[in-house]
């Protein structure tokens, strides 16, 4: 039998937004799992048609923590430029992109509990309409579970390892 990484969802009950943080890290922490103990090789193993790797998946959720967490929430600078999307140049280390998801991730924490309030309001809009901390939690949230379910998918067809 293949070796699973499968753990309890978080049990977290306190308040909306507390409850919501819990699993948003839950599902960042399922992404951050797929990746662990893999080679640089098949981090960037491309096993589907549409070339999504699971170190591509990590480098688009970093960028996705540091656009809406860091620019819309709490209106950091943003340079288009600076976008990867899912394709990971080969100069750039595995090391790398998974240590920037980690310090995405710890500056989304912070711009969530400075908002503090699920009802707070974007910084910076989208097409003019200035969503609420609730709404990017929820979007985030479900962003980044149904990319923990695709590298769940990649990481079995790597190394047989399975769970959430």
């Amino acid at each position: 039998m293949a070796e699973t990484q499968r753990e309890p969802v978080p049990r977290v009950d306190s308040g909306e937004l507390d409850t919501a943080l819990a699993f948003l890290s839950f599902a960042r922490h399922c992404v951050l799992k797929k990746a662990g103990g893999l080679s640089e090789e098949q981090l960037r193993r491309v096993l589907v048609d549409s070339g999504t790797s699971i170190l591509g998946l990590v480098q688009h959720l970093a960028e996705a923590e540091r656009y809406w967490f860091g620019y819309h929430l709490a209106g950091a600078s943003w340079d288009p430029g600076q976008e990867y999307g899912m394709t990971v140049p080969a100069g750039r280390a595995a090391d790398g992109v998974l240590a920037g998801y980690r310090a995405a991730i710890a500056d989304s924490d912070r711009a969530i509990r400075a908002a503090g309030d699920p009802q707070a309001r974007f910084a910076v809009p989208v097409g003019g309409n200035r969503h609420t901390l609730r709404w990017v939690m929820a979007h985030m949230t479900s962003e980044t579970a149904r990319h923990a379910g695709h590298a769940d998918i990649l990481r079995e067809q790597l190394d047989g390892t399975t769970g959430r």
